[in-house]
């Protein structure tokens, strides 16, 4: 269910918000911004969900084994 509120924001940040965000995504953008410092949220859970990402982890291991290819450079 959702709440209904009414916020003040200055002109210039509602405008930027309007034309980047675009009318209508204002609001779902606004709480996707806030859920993460408002909620507790099962760390547990979302760390299951990032490692069920296969895309993902193979980003994360490529990247990650390429920073080791960098220290290794950089020590000899």
């Amino acid at each position: 269910m959702h709440k209904k509120i009414t916020i003040t924001l200055d002109e210039e940040v509602y405008d930027a918000l309007y034309r980047v965000i675009g009318r209508g995504n204002i609001s779902q953008f606004l709480e996707s911004l806030a859920r993460p410092h408002v909620l507790q949220e099962d760390l547990g859970s979302a760390y299951q969900a990032m490692a069920a990402d296969e895309e993902r982890e193979n980003e994360a291991l490529e990247w990650s084994e390429g920073l080791i290819g960098s220290v290794a450079d950089a020590a000899g």
